[in-house]
């Protein structure tokens, strides 16, 4: 059929779930080919709603790990500094260079300014927000590449719900199944979380909870730094008493029983209980993923490289997962969006915070998380991504959300800001897009956070608008935008 690239149209009362002019010429095309629009969905739906597709980096990645910088980062004071520019503009931490010439970073960040060599700085991120642009309405639209339709009167987001969309990696892991017996799906240290609102982009949403990640939330405070020593994964382990072998008789004995129920198998068939079930005992009979989360196995000096904290210890674990088998990892910056001490909210004590705190951590963290899976041959098939909500208000001290900023503080920022990809095809060395002279707006090459996603799923073989069905069975995009092709070798 002929496809017609297009705007998505602006004049209906929900604007984000409008149809593209795509979508419309699609369906006229079916029509003079002897298609109806039912016959098209029931197509798509028999093909599994893949959508063909290619170019650069097109399915180099196998698997992903998220570093998510729920908080908002400023990236004036760490990727993108800026000179002659007003006081209150300027950062207060000074200037180094990297390997890239010209580019600079603040001095928070000197390992990753020796690394830069290995990975794509996206300097272009923008987006208009919505409404009000809090901590949950950002990281909502950031993790499934869909707006909100609904806060509550605090301006934060209602909980979350069974109707949400899904998170990118409840997608990727419902369409590209793992093949080994692992977790798919691994979300730690916390939740993504604002206040009290906990979860919200961060289940399988309408896809159902078979989708949902395993969560990885040791016990203990966000501030305590040694909580991944005291991991607990008591439910995949065996009991004691229970050996691997009796567990498999057991297994054996259920399909003897399924075997003379047919009624039973047919009323519960919908819900595939014999692929979850033989999906749960293969992971607790092989153990490979209570392996992974062995810490203590890896060398002391690696351990202290990535950083004897909560952040370090969950970088190395996302190593150790992907290594294991695990399709998609999100790391989630360990303190919630909204608060001070190691949180990325910088309202005020940025210059102290920021240096003591949240920088050495990133920076000895992601940096050797890279290195790490460059030297192991991991990076040719994994993709990974560091990034927040937004960024930080280029001047100190204002409001831009009805925050109080101190003079030594920055507001939220989705104007402009930065995200950092590397690994699975990814440019190395590269830039993309430019600020401005205070890093307020793209000077080009804005980029979008759906297209951050369209450009991961691109990275995994699946085309961004690739078909998938809400809770109400209606035919929904996996995200409306295109992959930034420009970012992949």
């Amino acid at each position: 059929m002929l496809s017609f690239k297009g705007f998505a149209a602006k004049d209906l009362c929900d604007p984000h779930l409008a149809p593209t002019r795509r979508t419309f010429l699609r369906v006229g095309g079916c029509g003079m080919l002897g298609l109806s629009l039912p016959s098209l969905l029931q197509l798509e739906s028999a093909a599994g709603g893949e959508v063909l597709g290619g170019g650069p980096g097109w399915g180099k990645a196998k698997s992903i790990i998220m570093v998510y910088l729920q908080g908002g980062p400023s990236h004036l004071d760490l990727w993108d500094p800026k000179e002659n520019v007003p006081d209150n503009v300027k950062s207060q931490f000074g200037a180094i260079s990297t390997k890239i010439p010209g580019i600079k970073f603040t001095e928070n960040l000197p390992q990753l300014s020796q690394l830069n060599d290995r990975f794509t700085m996206i300097r272009s991120m923008s987006y208009t927000p919505n409404g009000l642009f809090n901590h949950t309405a950002a990281i909502y639209q950031m993790m499934t590449g869909y707006t909100t339709d609904k806060v509550s009167p605090s301006g934060q987001l209602e909980p979350p719900s069974p109707k949400d969309f899904p998170n990118f990696g409840s997608n990727i892991v419902k369409m590209q199944p793992v093949d080994e017996p692992m977790l798919p799906f691994v979300m730690l240290p916390r939740p993504l979380q604002e206040s009290n609102v906990v979860g919200k982009g961060g289940s399988a949403g309408f896809l159902g909870k078979s989708y949902d990640p395993y969560t990885l939330y040791p016990d203990g405070d966000d501030l305590d730094m040694s909580k991944m020593n005291r991991i607990k994964i008591d439910d995949l382990k065996l009991r004691p008493e229970v050996f691997s072998v009796r567990l498999q008789r057991r297994a054996q004995l259920r399909n003897l029983l399924n075997a003379q129920m047919p009624e039973i198998n047919k009323a519960v068939e919908s819900f595939e209980l014999d692929e979850y079930y033989d999906r749960a005992l293969s992971l607790i009979v092989s153990g490979r993923a209570r392996e992974a989360f062995e810490l203590n196995s890896e060398p002391d000096a690696l351990r202290d490289q990535y950083g004897r904290n909560t952040f370090g210890q969950s970088c190395l674990l996302a190593r150790r997962l992907v290594e294991a088998g695990t399709r998609v990892v999100e790391v989630i910056w360990p303190k919630v969006a909204n608060s001070d001490n190691h949180s990325w909210d910088h309202h005020t004590g940025l210059s102290k915070r920021m240096k003591d705190q949240s920088a050495p951590m990133l920076d000895s963290g992601l940096s050797t998380l890279i290195q790490d899976l460059d030297d192991r041959g991991m990076l040719e098939d994994t993709l990974v991504v560091a990034v927040g909500e937004f960024g930080r208000s280029p001047q100190r001290g204002v409001s831009t959300s009805g925050n109080n900023n101190s003079d030594d503080g920055r507001d939220h920022w989705p104007y402009c800001y930065t995200a950092v990809m590397a690994g699975a095809g990814t440019r190395r060395g590269y830039v993309h897009g430019k600020s401005d002279k205070t890093a307020s707006a793209p000077l080009e090459n804005p980029v979008h956070p759906s297209e951050i996603l369209a450009t991961i799923y691109h990275s995994f073989g699946i085309h961004p608008e690739t078909i998938v069905y809400n809770h109400l069975n209606q035919p929904r995009e996996l995200v409306k935008a295109q992959a930034i092709t420009e970012l992949l070798a």
